[in-house]
């Protein structure tokens, strides 16, 4: 018999293969897109805000985003499971230092802001993968460095020569010529 943990890790898995839920933590911006019915129509209507928090319980978890409209906080907290939030995107990551950030609801303009965090690229994509070594590699690369080789020719440069300053002598020796009765 199957207990409700185990039941609730397989719809976990199934809805998980299903969605693309990106990670996202409390101090991101992010859009969720919401289905709505109205009548026989369904539509898809994008609540953007901060993320503010985040409740991980397994098909319990939940968060909640907030955001200004019209100069009114806005509140909205959503099942991360349910069939109702269609997809989320994370717009902007936050730097903050809390798990709840409540303290939000009392702040507006400049001092509501959540500073951006920067993310380091190494250069490194994980997603390519590196060539396999085998003889025939080698052989490849072998062949071709053998077949540069003689094509580069090394340039001589030949020495530069220096020019010498002499332009302070020339001047005094035009104006010793100049004014030979100033000196005595």
């Amino acid at each position: 018999m199957k207990t409700i943990e185990e039941i609730n890790q397989a719809n976990i898995k199934k809805i998980v293969a299903e969605k693309k839920l990106p990670d996202f933590f409390p101090g991101d911006i992010i859009k969720v897109g919401v289905k709505i019915t109205e009548g026989k129509r369904d539509r898809i209507q994008y609540f953007e805000g901060v993320c503010i928090s985040k409740k991980s319980r397994d098909i319990n978890s939940s968060f909640t985003v907030r955001k200004i409209s019209f100069g009114e906080g806005v509140e909205r907290t959503f099942a991360l499971f349910s069939p109702i939030v269609s997809s989320i995107k994370v717009v902007r990551s936050g730097k903050v230092r809390r798990a709840k950030l409540y303290y939000l609801r009392d702040r507006t303009g400049k001092s509501a802001r959540i500073t951006e965090k920067i993310k380091k690229k190494i250069g490194i994509d994980l997603e390519t993968q590196p060539e396999q070594v085998s003889d025939e590699n080698v052989d490849k690369a072998l062949t071709e460095k053998k077949a540069e080789a003689p094509k580069e020719e090394k340039k001589v440069e030949a020495p530069k020569k220096e020019k010498k300053v002499e332009a302070p002598k020339k001047e005094k020796e035009q104006l010793e010529k100049k004014d030979p009765k100033e000196k005595k």
